[in-house]
């Protein structure tokens, strides 16, 4: 005779306890699941709809891109720092936008100002240095600032008249810098360093000179080309001049000679 096989009463229970288990496991995987899409928006890691860190080229806000690429010469503000400041309205009226632009981006050779455009080797892109040039003009240039059509110009490529600047330098310079330009007193008791050093005209540039005589330092309270005598301002002939008579006192070997 053919045994026949039928469940046991004890066999029934367990199978359908086996069922039950897995179709729970079933469900909770799929639970899992669900949440799991649901919470996909802000999954950790999952980059969002923008970066939260914008990506050094996309950075076109004036105070970021000056802090983090002019500061530590211009100074905070643009005022203080070992550079001419950039906080000048009659400095920023004289250069011009272009002039701005171009030394921003291009430097200045043979000194410390280095090129931010890429195009000349920086970091910069050309819309990031237009921003800094328009930040800078929106945020410390002033109408009320000297007529730039009536100043001298910017840069002067000819050659001044050294003696000629030696007598513009005691007319509108010696009251403070000393008639011969080693310092002197300025109002409010403040102390002039001297302008004919041999290390700090190996540091500064001929432009740099001019910028300053144009501009002054207005954080020190120094004048510009038209407040050293508002009955007769600084002519274009009297920057180059005092340039030449300043750049005249420059030696080959600059600094504190060593003992032989």
């Amino acid at each position: 005779m053919t045994a026949r096989h039928s469940l046991t009463p004890e066999a029934v229970p367990q199978t359908c306890d086996a069922t039950r288990v897995t179709w729970a496991a079933r469900a909770a995987i799929a639970f899992v699941v669900i949440l799991g899409l649901a919470g996909c928006d802000h999954a950790p890691g999952k980059p969002g709809v923008t970066p939260l860190v914008q990506h050094p080229e996309q950075v076109l806000d004036f105070p970021t891109l000056y802090a983090q690429n002019c500061t530590a010469c211009h100074g905070v503000n643009g005022k203080n720092g070992a550079a001419i400041s950039l906080n000048n309205p009659v400095y920023l009226a004289i250069a011009g936008a272009g002039n701005t632009q171009r030394i921003t981006a291009n430097g200045v050779p043979n000194t410390a100002m280095p090129a931010f455009a890429k195009s000349a080797g920086g970091m910069l892109t050309e819309q990031q240095i237009t921003a800094l040039t328009n930040g800078m003009i929106a945020a410390w240039g002033k109408q009320d600032a000297p007529n730039a059509e009536t100043a001298p110009l910017y840069a002067d490529a000819t050659n001044g008249n050294a003696g000629q600047g030696q007598q513009a330098f005691i007319a509108y310079c010696g009251q403070c810098h000393g008639a011969d330009g080693s310092g002197g007193h300025a109002p409010g008791n403040i102390i002039t360093g001297s302008l004919v050093d041999p290390t700090y005209l190996a540091l500064i540039s001929d432009q740099g000179l001019r910028s300053f005589i144009l501009a002054g330092a207005t954080e020190q309270g120094a004048h510009d080309w038209h407040s050293y005598s508002p009955a007769h301002p600084l002519t274009d002939a009297d920057v180059t001049n005092l340039v030449a008579w300043l750049t005249g006192h420059r030696v080959v070997a600059p600094g504190q000679p060593y003992k032989q």
